[in-house]
């Protein structure tokens, strides 16, 4: 197992790609600290996992809106593990596309809080455990519009989620420059609307990379493998980020 012992955090896990996402880190051998708005919904990824990696996965409940939550979250990591090695920023509030008058205060808000707020506050609360880390390395899941400036994800997205997401893609560019001189490397991802299609798990069962057609979406299995990609590096290698053309 490659990634034996190494510690990882996800949050946003108890869906689509943070959940394969954390599978997978497991399956590779890490243990992994998934967190979801509630730690019911993050024990259902932990009891999803087949065999010895679902001793790996650990569950815990953070709202990423919520700055307490965070800090608790973080804490009680830290009661685990006396460091982090890689940090991955999933969790992010989507908001449909819709009129914004229409939309409540509170809904963009709590977009902007969790998604942007959020992402700084992560890094900020477990920042002393990276640290700690011979290879500390944060990971940005960050999203992009197609060329003609239109949401790439589906249905289109609420204009505070993309003010959010433009928020984290500043604050992943000012941070991978300004912890690069500690060791710390912040990669960015940048896919369009992509598949997240439930592997169960890990083990990406029925999906052949090769047999990828032209037209079809960019796989889960194809950004895990990026952030794994990246993640595998010497640390003279710094990789900030990974852009992918929308098909």
């Amino acid at each position: 197992m490659k990634f034996e012992n190494l510690r990882v955090v996800v949050t946003g896990a108890s869906r689509s790609f943070g959940r394969a996402l954390a599978v997978g880190f497991a399956h590779l051998g890490a243990e992994v600290y998934v967190s979801a708005r509630t730690v019911e919904a993050a024990e259902r990824t932990r009891a999803e996992v087949l065999g010895s990696a679902r001793d790996r996965i650990h569950a815990f409940g953070c709202d990423l809106s919520r700055p307490a939550e965070i800090r608790e979250f973080a804490a009680r990591v830290g009661e685990h593990t006396d460091r982090v090695d890689l940090l991955v920023n999933n969790g992010a509030r989507w908001l449909d596309g819709m009129d914004l008058e229409a939309t409540s205060d509170a809904e963009i808000v709590e977009t902007i809080e969790s998604t942007a707020g959020g992402t700084v506050l992560m890094v900020k609360h477990f920042l002393p455990l990276l640290r700690g880390s011979l290879r500390p390395d944060i990971v940005n899941m960050v999203a992009v519009r197609d060329a003609g400036g239109a949401s790439a994800a589906p249905g289109g997205a609420h204009e505070a989620f993309w003010a959010a997401k433009s928020a984290q893609a500043g604050f992943a560019d000012i941070l991978a420059r300004r912890l690069r001189p500690s060791g710390v490397r912040v990669f960015s991802l940048f896919p369009p609307d992509f598949s997240t299609a439930d592997p169960r798990f890990a083990e990406w069962d029925g999906i052949d990379p090769g047999g990828v057609a032209a037209d079809d979406k960019l796989t889960t299995q194809a950004l895990f493998e990026c952030i794994v990609y990246a993640v595998e590096q010497p640390r003279d290698c710094f990789i900030r980020s990974f852009h992918f053309e929308p098909r």
